[in-house]
């Protein structure tokens, strides 16, 4: 997951090959400070939570047996929790740190359907040995860290076995453009990038001392992904979108319970004051391939 804030420069990083070792130092570092957060809680993971939006499993459908590949996908929690709803899932991410965090918290909560791999997401079918799924899936916080979006789309169509599908659930483009009072854009929607930042600590611990503070991120919009996904081959089956999110990154936001989804997900959401103008905050899409 990323936020919007600190941004340090908005023109071109130095060298376009930096991005992804400037963006994995990031990411490696701030792992340790991640299992150890209040904001991930793997206490309460191991207890028995799951960390899926409310609406997500109603989206997606009864995973039980299906093969779930989760691409971008941290520390695991996303992807165990489809392990938990009966998915036999595996996990990817290009941070080494993630990943063995990943394997570590699948192994104490004794998760033996979950396997996860080492690897840049645009390298994912070689580092996979070409093997397929029913259910390609792409969690919050995941698109703004990858330059080539329709390399991405027709990565992932190539990981969807026929009959299967993409379901994507992001933070939305609309929402990231928002000054902190929420009233009007304090960003360029058109803006793609790279945008480089600068900023020490981490979404889960702002206060918490990291040395690895510079990443490049790139920003797409709706109709970036909409586009990408059908040029891939992939046929839209809905684009729904929601007027909560699951950070307090506006001023005056509510703080309240996910009850989307026909059972809710119990976790913390935020929306804008009741009588604000609302906007998307958050958006899932779903896409499939014959």
């Amino acid at each position: 997951m990323t936020t919007t804030s600190g941004q340090t420069d908005s023109g071109r990083t130095g060298r376009a090959e930096d991005w992804r070792e400037t963006n994995r130092a990031m990411w490696d570092e701030r792992v340790p400070l991640h299992t150890g957060s209040a904001f991930y809680d793997l206490a309460g993971f191991r207890a028995g939570r799951n960390d899926l939006r409310g609406f997500e499993p109603d989206e997606v459908g009864d995973v039980t047996g299906k093969r779930l590949l989760h691409l971008q996908c941290h520390i695991g929690t996303d992807t165990l929790s489809w392990a938990r709803k009966g998915a036999d899932v595996t996990g990817l991410d290009f941070s080494g740190a993630a990943v063995e965090a990943a394997r570590n918290l699948a192994a104490e909560v004794g998760e033996e359907r979950a396997r996860f791999v080492e690897a840049d997401v645009y390298d994912a079918p070689a580092a996979l040995r070409g093997e397929t799924f029913d259910i390609v899936y792409t969690g919050f916080g995941a698109l703004c860290w990858l330059p080539d979006l329709a390399r991405w789309a027709r990565t992932a169509a190539s990981l969807i076995a026929p009959g299967g599908f993409l379901y994507l659930a992001e933070f939305h483009p609309v929402a990231m453009c928002l000054g902190e009072d929420g009233r009007a854009f304090a960003e360029d929607y058109f803006a793609r990038g790279p945008l480089t930042y600068d900023e020490a600590g981490s979404y889960a611990d702002m206060s918490a001392p990291t040395r690895h503070n510079r990443s490049v991120e790139w920003l797409h919009t709706m109709g970036d992904v909409v586009s990408a996904v059908s040029a891939a081959g992939l046929r839209l089956e809905f684009l729904h979108e929601y007027d909560f999110t699951l950070f307090e990154f506006l001023d005056d936001m509510v703080r309240g319970r996910d009850t989307s989804g026909s059972r809710g997900g119990g976790g913390t959401v935020y929306r804008l004051p009741e009588g604000r103008p609302r906007v998307p905050m958050v958006y899932s899409l779903r896409a499939s391939k014959d």
